[in-house]
């Protein structure tokens, strides 16, 4: 099964349906993982079938529940953030604000992080000053437990991490079981919340989600921290998971302490995010705003840079901006028609072809260099884009596209955008594969926490269940420095092959090299604008099948002979036709590829005769 396997989603559609659960904003392979478990622990291979089981059994629901919501916490859990919130966040929390406090726990599960939190405050503030200023919201989407966050129950083996002195102060003994002290409970209000669908708290001080948000998609982490940013005080701080980096969101928030995933609220956010939550409750004047804030995007659109045309998924013409009817002679009345029967079509690139690409793979389809001249001496070079616009990631609305003039800063351009986006795809990988990591961290410690639950009662083996989780964690670092390391060869291949690329691309010469088999292994630029044929086109294919103007049948005999024979050089001459049937002479040298004392291939270096020193310029 795949991550985009149909009966998966006919399944969240289900729950969505059903229980009110939305679980279309999770990553998939975590999610997966996590229904399959459930659905082996029933005997059920099929996710039709599993359907079929939840309409008969409904109690179902609540043990899948339990599964995909993996509740994993503790008081004070991974001390060193709590202590740097307590002795340097607290403190500057309290010195700008005298009245109320509001902190939020998103994500509470069992409660755990909300009563630390409490004690953290009571501990600052005293238990007076506490109930007069204090409310705690701690929210979570799992009713089970927020069941057990409200009795405030906890078995001595979850306060573990708790210095003595406060587990004795804040917690009242009852029949082996330890209980939050009832009249520092008033203070924290439990409440079910759906961090992808509801509506967030406001006027927040303080805002605790930890290790909830790596669970998410990057556009519903996107969505939620827009929300978050919009619920907090100008002066409020947003603690999180150490799985969760905001690389794509540092607009939002600037880092207090990176390593403890500590970070306050930008001053400014953009204003459509800011509208769009506010038009969300009802508001009227921010539907208003919102309007002329559209039509500010339309008037910055008109007069963008970037030529550009938007058309919609049946292939109408929707708008054209200013430079785009300037460039290619388009007039306000070709709005409305099918792009198809206009000449911008076909020309400088047809379109339609990569329309339909983007369209089908979902993803934007570029086209370099495109040449275009709307009159004499007035020719242009532009880097077509075409991108898909998709709502809700996956039903396209509409095409983008855009043609950046790259006349005079072309190879400029495309270094930096490479460089940018090579930037942009390392982070993104180094975050996900955090993130990955830290939900394999999660789930083996919910398991753990299972297993200690079930056997509390057996002494030795709990004691060998706690070797067994050291070992796994031992297991961790080394894998996380495995991964490290191969990231650092990764990229080191990466700047080798780009290395490859350039001086290749950078020759004179057209080359083309082959294994012992005639098959090609590199095709280079030079061999493209000689022949025509790109080289995804040739590499893999035998060179000698080859239909171009180069007579391959011709070379079989001398190619075989030179792999046969103990020379190393050959030089040859032939008569040829270049990509536009112009009949040449190419030169052809031949190199042999040697491994030890055996030729493992042949490096063709081809080049046209009696050229002009301006013709080589010129390539």
């Amino acid at each position: 099964m795949t991550t985009s396997d149909p009966q998966f989603e006919v399944l969240l559609e289900h729950l969505k349906r059903n229980r009110g659960f939305d679980f279309t904003g999770y990553k998939r392979s975590s999610l997966m993982r996590r229904v399959l478990r459930r659905m082996a622990a029933v005997n059920i291979d099929s996710f039709v079938d599993y359907v079929d089981f939840l309409e008969v059994h409904p109690q179902e629901f609540n043990n899948l529940f339990n599964t995909i919501l993996i509740n994993v916490t503790s008081f004070f859990r991974d001390g060193e953030p709590w202590d740097f919130l307590k002795n340097d966040i607290l403190p500057r929390i309290l010195a700008q604000n005298t009245g109320e406090l509001r902190i939020w726990s998103a994500g509470c599960a069992s409660g755990e992080e909300a009563y630390t939190t409490a004690i953290l405050l009571c501990e600052a503030l005293g238990t007076e000053q506490f109930h007069e200023r204090v409310k705690i919201y701690a929210t979570d989407v799992d009713e089970d437990a927020l069941m057990q966050a409200r009795m405030a129950t906890y078995l001595l083996q979850g306060l573990k991490d708790m210095p003595e002195e406060l587990r004795e102060k804040y917690f009242v003994a009852t029949n082996g079981t330890l209980t939050f002290r009832p009249d520092l409970r008033r203070c924290v209000i439990f409440g079910r919340h759906d961090l992808v669908q509801d509506a967030p708290i406001s006027r927040l001080d303080l805002l605790i989600c930890r290790n909830t948000l790596m669970y998410l998609n990057a556009e519903t982490q996107s969505r939620i921290l827009n929300r978050f940013h919009f619920a907090m005080k100008d002066n409020g701080y947003l603690f999180l998971g150490k799985a969760e980096m905001l690389l794509s969101n540092s607009a939002l928030f600037n880092p207090v302490e990176l390593k403890y995933r500590i970070f306050s609220k930008a001053g400014k956010v953009n204003l459509r995010d800011r509208l769009l939550v506010m038009a969300q409750s009802g508001d009227g004047d921010a539907l208003a705003h919102l309007s002329r804030h559209m039509r500010l995007r339309e008037l910055a659109f008109d007069t963008s840079l970037v030529a550009q045309i938007i058309i919609d998924g049946q292939g109408v013409v929707h708008m054209v901006n200013g430079l785009a009817r300037k460039t290619f002679d388009l007039t306000e009345k070709d709005i409305g028609k099918l792009l198809q029967d206009l000449e911008i079509s076909y020309r400088p690139v047809e379109l339609r072809s990569l329309i339909d690409q983007a369209g089908r793979e979902r993803r934007t389809v570029r086209f370099e260099r495109a040449s275009f001249s709307n009159g004499p001496n007035n020719d242009f070079f532009f880097d077509v884009q075409i991108t898909p616009l998709l709502a809700n990631g996956d039903k396209i609305l509409g095409t983008s596209i855009a043609f950046h003039d790259v006349t005079q800063f072309q190879r400029i351009t495309e270094t930096l955008k490479g460089a940018h986006e090579e930037l942009e795809t390392t982070n993104e990988e180094l975050q996900s594969t955090n993130e990955e990591l830290e939900t394999t961290n999660e789930e083996l410690q919910s398991t753990n926490e299972e297993l200690e639950t079930t056997n509390e009662e057996l002494q030795s083996t709990n004691e060998e269940l706690e070797t067994t989780n050291e070992e796994l964690q031992s297991t961790n670092e080394e894998l996380e420095t495995a991964n490290y390391e191969l990231r650092v060869l990764t990229k080191e291949v990466d700047s080798s092959n780009l290395f490859l690329q350039s001086i290749l691309a950078s020759m004179r010469y057209a080359v083309v090299v082959l294994d012992k088999q005639n098959n090609i292994l590199i095709w280079n630029k030079r061999c493209s604008d000689l022949f025509g044929l790109r080289s995804e086109e040739c590499e893999g294919k035998n060179f000698l099948d080859l239909d171009i103007g180069l007579p391959v049948s011709e070379l079989k005999e001398p190619i075989e002979k030179f792999l046969e024979l103990e020379e190393k050089y050959k030089i040859l001459s032939v008569q040829a036709h270049d990509r536009r049937g112009k009949e040449i002479r190419v030169e052809i040298r031949m190199a042999a590829l040697s491994s030890g004392n055996k030729k493992s291939g042949i490096l063709l270096l081809m080049d046209q005769e009696n050229k002009t020193e301006t013709d080589g310029s010129r390539k």
